[in-house]
């Protein structure tokens, strides 16, 4: 069995992570309304029923990653906040105490990446094959 090493960081890096991904989370959530704008360019040209299955099948895929960067970003801002009230309590103590890296949002973070990533180029092949 192999027993995995708890990660220590400074609450510096936690929010250095915290702001990066929520930038990132903003973009995606502007990209979403633009690739979901092209769907329906797509869908309003084509009627065909083969099409519209296709259309749909995009835009509930779309519909879903919107959910997605919704959870990511309530739970990221759970976070800050959490870090916040740890700060707001212990303002000298908190700059010199390393804290409980999250590995687990940053998984969650990559993996919505790669998924994310991944239906983008099904797209642009998709828009590409129609257009």
């Amino acid at each position: 069995m192999t027993e995995t090493k708890e990660i220590r960081v400074h609450i510096s890096d936690l929010h250095g992570d915290h702001r990066i991904w929520l930038s990132g989370l903003v973009f995606y959530k502007q990209e979403v309304a633009l690739l979901e704008d092209r769907i329906a360019e797509i869908a309003k040209r084509n009627t065909a029923t083969e099409v519209l299955a296709e259309v749909e099948h995009f835009q509930n895929q779309y519909i879903r990653q919107a959910e997605v960067i919704d959870t990511l970003r309530n739970k990221i801002n759970h976070h800050v906040d959490d870090l916040a009230r740890e700060y707001k309590e212990r303002p000298v103590a908190v700059d010199h105490r390393l804290f409980t890296d999250h590995t687990g949002m940053r998984e969650e973070m990559d993996t919505f990446e790669s998924i994310y990533g991944e239906l983008k180029r099904e797209l642009m092949r998709w828009l590409a094959k129609r257009m």
